[in-house]
């Protein structure tokens, strides 16, 4: 079965984040100690096991020191090729919320 939208982008961010951590040289343990958390964690994120939520993934790019903003650009820019259909489709069948 094909691999759906959401699952490439998936992909292409998580090795976004382990190629990001590997160009400076840290291991899993390394960045787990920066970040103060196990290396479980680390591991568990870049196999796509568990999620960043926006305020984890702003803490770990600064341990790494990546510009946050600068790495959300890059990742957008890597993703545009993939296309956003799947995303329209969410978007058109959302409910609509009313004008307060």
């Amino acid at each position: 079965m094909p691999k759906i939208l959401h699952s490439r982008h998936n992909d292409i961010f998580l090795q976004k984040l382990k190629d990001t951590r590997t160009s400076k040289r840290l291991r899993q343990r390394d960045l787990a100690d920066l970040l103060g958390r196990h290396q479980g964690l680390v591991s568990k994120v870049e196999r796509g096991e568990r999620r960043l939520d926006v305020i984890e993934l702003r803490d770990w790019l600064t341990a790494l020191e990546i510009d946050f903003i600068e790495f959300l650009s890059e990742l957008h820019a890597e993703l545009a090729p993939h296309g956003t259909a799947g995303l329209r489709v969410l978007r058109r069948n959302s409910p609509r919320s009313s004008p307060p």
